[in-house]
């Protein structure tokens, strides 16, 4: 049975995220959910209008009326449902390849919905199929809008005026997926210098390849072609990861030390805290605790970012996957924004990227397992593995740390060490996914 994720659901498109699923979930997140119209948006995936078109028929079967926003990056959707006060559904796999799909159900206003809403319609997606709804003029209307892309595109510019400002030559990487129509745009209209790879969708390239999940493409395009530096989306646009001239990736966790940085020196980093995941590299901590940052601490998703954001009144937040949230300008991560905010950072300060990436934090060497198991719910309960995460966190000390979690859309549990040197994390790393395979595998 498919399962609400960190961000909607999520499988093999048309073999578990199947039109007759999309029905139903449009009829039941009609019950569920007040606000009319819906906004539905997509990303370039060859699946997306197939199962847009199922979640709208079920919206429609309930009275809702429907509007198509068409391909469109996720922040993008959820600005326009906030500006209009509506409810949204976004059909995308975000970074996966093209061959998945998924929904991201957005209430009224554009913000991620509640646990318990999630699980009623879970609960009742479960039990099969849900009896017929409205009927004859009752049913609602569906309807496409063009305009909203370009709507988006001029908030884009307004938003981070100050980007127009930097004066080098930049590298993008649209991931051939939702940023295609947009980051070209922005930059055209700020008078940015930029060439463009991986903007040419086919319904089947998304992320293959390309885009901030495959960034060497990027890598090579920097160095080749002499760039300042270079920037790539996911296939959905709400990520972004930079390389700097040199060639060298510059991840979340450089990104949030940067601009936490700079929010800090002005004055504008409310509540003096910075809100990342347990995922973000110790280094990142370190980094911001000594220059009188706090840091708070979540469980991985955006979701989780933008609940702590939003609940204690700071502005800053993301995680290492380049997911950041500006939230005095968006309520999710914003891969075009987080774009802009580095251009504006570089034109201000006058510093290359590479100057900047430096100067920002210390990264400790840091190594991902992925384990496959049968059932990742039994991790909680399993003693013996936490037993040797114990053993392995004392053998460490306060110079590492380890993460161990159920992945949230597979059946895999994540491992992840940190600590001073690669030879220690990957020995430990190995220890520990070999504990898990043994236990639950």
């Amino acid at each position: 049975m498919l399962r609400f994720g960190t961000d909607g659901i999520r499988g093999v498109a048309n073999t578990e995220v199947t039109p007759e699923i999309a029905l139903a979930l449009g009829r039941l997140a009609a019950r569920h959910l007040a606000g009319s119209p819906w906004l539905l948006g997509r990303d370039t995936r060859r699946s997306g209008p197939m199962l847009l078109s199922a979640l709208a028929a079920g919206l429609a079967s309930e009275g809702r009326d429907v509007i198509d926003a068409g391909v469109i990056p996720t922040p993008g959707l959820a600005w326009l449902a906030a500006e209009r006060r509506v409810p949204a559904a976004m059909i995308s796999a975000s970074h996966n390849p093209f061959r998945d799909n998924g929904i991201k159900l957005l209430g009224a206003g554009g913000t991620k919905l509640s646990v318990s809403d999630e699980q009623a319609i879970q609960d009742e997606l479960a039990q099969g199929p849900p009896g017929s709804g409205a009927a004859g003029t009752v049913v609602g209307t569906i309807s496409s809008d063009s305009g909203g892309l370009a709507s988006y595109v001029d908030r884009l510019c307004t938003v981070a005026p100050g980007a127009g400002a930097f004066a080098g030559r930049v590298v993008v990487d649209c991931a051939n997926g939702s940023a295609s129509g947009v980051a070209p745009a922005v930059l055209e209209r700020l008078g940015i210098e930029h060439s463009v790879i991986s903007a040419a969708p086919d319904g089947t390239n998304i992320n293959a390849d390309c885009g901030s999940t495959h960034i060497s493409a990027l890598v090579s395009e920097v160095l080749s072609a002499g760039a300042d530096l270079g920037v790539a989306f996911d296939g959905d646009a709400d990520r972004m990861l930079a390389v700097d001239h040199a060639g060298r990736v510059v991840d979340g966790d450089q990104l949030i030390a940067m601009f936490a940085t700079d929010l800090h020196a002005r004055g504008r980093l409310e509540g003096e805290h910075v809100v990342v995941t347990v995922l973000s590299n110790l280094g990142l901590r370190l980094f911001l605790t000594a220059r009188g940052v706090a840091l708070i601490e979540t469980a991985v998703g955006d979701r989780h970012v933008s609940d702590a954001l939003e609940g204690g009144g700071f502005v800053l937040g993301g995680e290492q996957s380049g997911h950041i949230i500006f939230r005095e300008h968006a309520a999710t991560g914003d891969g075009v924004l987080t774009a802009l905010k580095l251009f504006d950072l570089l034109a201000r300060t006058g510093s290359s990227l590479a100057e900047l990436a430096d100067a920002s934090m210390q990264r400790l060497p840091q190594v991902m397992i992925n384990v496959p198991v049968r059932d990742r719910t039994r991790l909680e309960g399993a003693s013996v593995v936490w037993s040797e995460v114990a053993a392995v966190e004392s053998e460490l000390g306060p110079t590492g740390r380890v993460v161990l979690r159920p992945s949230g859309t597979e059946p895999a549990v994540r491992v992840m060490v940190e600590g001073p040197t690669i030879a220690e994390v990957d020995r430990y790393a190995e220890r520990l996914a070999a504990v898990v395979e043994r236990e639950l595998a």
